[in-house]
């Protein structure tokens, strides 16, 4: 089955996170918020067979229109909420290769200091061709151990990361038929290598649209959107994306601590639909 990571605000971490069996932490946020790194390396102590992921916190940085978070500090950090694996720095909207070269640099160091290796194939902006590839070498490649499929990199080899959600809903689901096509999905599933979809785009019914089919290859699944729906009052809908108006773009405040029980039921609402369609599709 599809594990899915909820991720939350800091105060409302015991809400909606504990006790899952996968999380995804932000590096940025465990240097920047004491409270969320304690928080997860309680929870690692306290449930020693969940998996922890240290994202590069690439697409927060994107975004944001900031230097991607340094490579040099991942190790730190990820030691901090004891971690299983880390995610290697990429470089959206570059030329893939980029990111080839920099994770066969940072592999070897992160083995040695006992960590998993996770790699997020990028490409130029309208580039598809280009990302297949990196795909098709992470697929065999020995130094990867787990593949994150991103929703800036999909989009973006489409050219449709901006301007038109229904393109952008529909990208994930594309490519991953595409990657069936070209004999990689099989290669990565043969090679024992682990596949995380990273973030959610225009409704949570992606889930559906990508687990139906694939939902063997699909390890894990990270989105803030559950709870940052939730707490900002959106319930999940009956709408073909599951969120008539699409992505909900105001970015989390991690620091945000909301009282009003109301809002707490639409967000615990919002993941139970998430968590229901993993099952459905396991």
């Amino acid at each position: 089955m599809t594990e899915f990571c909820h991720i939350s605000p800091t105060p409302h971490l015991n809400d909606f996170a504990r006790g899952r069996k996968s999380h995804l932490v932000l590096a940025h946020l465990i240097e920047e918020d004491d409270q969320y790194a304690q928080w997860y390396e309680q929870e690692k102590t306290s449930n020693p067979d969940t998996i922890i992921i240290e994202d590069n916190s690439a697409f927060e940085m994107y975004k944001q229109g900031k230097p991607m978070y340094p490579s040099e500090k991942l190790i730190d950090m990820g030691a901090r909420v004891k971690a299983d694996y880390i995610v290697m720095s990429d470089y959206p909207s570059d030329p893939g290769q980029k990111t080839i070269d920099k994770a066969i640099e940072m592999a070897p160091e992160l083995r040695a200091a006992g960590f998993g290796t996770f790699f997020v194939p990028q490409s130029r902006i309208g580039d598809l061709d280009d990302l297949i590839e990196g795909f098709r070498w992470a697929s065999t490649a020995t130094e990867v151990d787990y593949i994150g499929v991103s929703i800036l990199a999909v989009p973006n080899a489409y050219g449709v990361e901006k301007g038109n959600k229904l393109q952008r809903f529909l990208s994930r689901w594309a490519f991953m038929h595409r990657l069936q096509q070209e004999g990689i999905l099989d290669a990565i599933k043969h090679n024992n290598k682990r596949v995380h979809m990273l973030g959610m785009v225009d409704g949570y019914r992606e889930v559906e649209l990508l687990c139906q089919p694939f939902g063997q290859y699909i390890d894990t699944w990270d989105s803030s959107a559950a709870v940052w729906y939730g707490l900002n009052g959106i319930a999940f809908d009956h709408s073909p994306s599951g969120a008539l108006n699409g992505k909900y773009e105001v970015e989390v405040d991690f620091n945000l601590h909301v009282t009003d029980s109301s809002l707490h039921d639409l967000a615990r609402d919002n993941v139970r639909k998430i968590d229901e369609l993993c099952r459905r599709y396991a």
